[in-house]
């Protein structure tokens, strides 16, 4: 490669440096803002591709979307002078408005940190302000909602110098300092022990009523199931007695034989069974009669 060719190449890299450091592209997500030397030249650049000097001109980029702020828990008083925790985050972005990209890198240099600390410490005030005004019963019920509307209208207020707009806040939850909550939750566990015996009591004599109520039950039901058996068997043993009667007059000759002839069976119903009588025994009557 020949000196001249050399030279031109380095010539045409030095010319693309150039043009790389000289095109910049702000993206629909950005805000841009253009610096000579340390002094701001253009403080609203519009999405696109740009161009700039190199090295004199320097190119500030910031967040468009909204950005959250999760504050760390703080602690507040109430109006009855009781301290609670309070865990909140913030949604903010940079104001769209003229110039409050000029005011917010003028008050934070473009520090996303920087303005995260001055807006808690503007939110932080603003809910001191708001919960000193009330009850704790108030701000967990039916004020909380009322509590982050005037917040951000407060907030909103506060912030135009740091071209900021507030788009919303948020409590997160609100407790009790770790030694109350401990106190609540003892009382808590008291009375709900309380209710708890108080249900076990009721259960227990509730039991023992229907227990009593059972038994007294049971025992109606078997002696009405007695008499009603000892009615039906002593039906059945008078309507047994009219059939033997009725059959007893018929034919009394055969109606002894056929007792007769049961009770051998009943007597002698085994082998090793063994009836010692005398011969003429009224029990062999029906024997003897055979025998003459």
């Amino acid at each position: 490669m020949t000196r001249s060719s050399s030279g031109i190449l380095a010539i045409l890299g030095l010319i693309g440096l150039v043009i790389y450091g000289s095109v910049f592209v702000v993206s629909e997500k950005q805000r841009a803002m253009v610096l000579f030397l340390g002094q701001i030249s253009q403080s609203n650049v519009q999405p696109g591709i740009h161009f700039k000097w190199p090295i004199v001109n320097e190119v500030r980029t910031f967040e468009r979307r909204i950005i959250t702020l999760d504050a760390p828990p703080a602690s507040f008083l109430t109006a009855e002078k009781k301290a609670v925790e309070v865990d909140s985050f913030v949604e903010w972005k940079i104001s769209p408005s003229e110039g409050a990209l000029l005011n917010y890198f003028t008050t934070t240099r473009g520090d996303e940190l920087q303005a995260a600390r001055l807006l808690t410490d503007i939110i932080n005030k603003d809910l001191r302000d708001e919960f000193a005004r009330r009850t704790l019963q108030e701000v967990i019920s039916e004020d909380r909602s009322e509590i982050m509307r005037l917040m951000v209208a407060a907030a909103n207020a506060k912030v135009l110098e740091l071209g900021i707009e507030v788009v919303d806040v948020r409590i997160k939850r609100i407790e009790l300092p770790s030694k109350v909550t401990e106190s609540v939750y003892r009382r808590m566990r008291t009375e709900r022990n309380r209710i708890a015996r108080e249900f076990r009591s009721n259960g227990e004599k509730d039991a023992e009523i229907i227990r009593a109520q059972a038994d007294r039950q049971r025992t109606e039901i078997a002696a009405t199931a007695y008499r009603d058996s000892e009615i039906i068997r002593g039906n059945g043993d008078a309507t047994a007695t009219t059939i033997y009667a009725d059959a007893y007059s018929q034919d009394r000759e055969f109606y002894g034989f056929v007792r007769s002839l049961q009770a051998y069976q009943l007597s002698l119903n085994s082998k090793q069974d063994t009836l010692i009588l005398k011969p003429d025994s009224e029990f062999f009557r029906y024997f003897n009669k055979q025998a003459k």
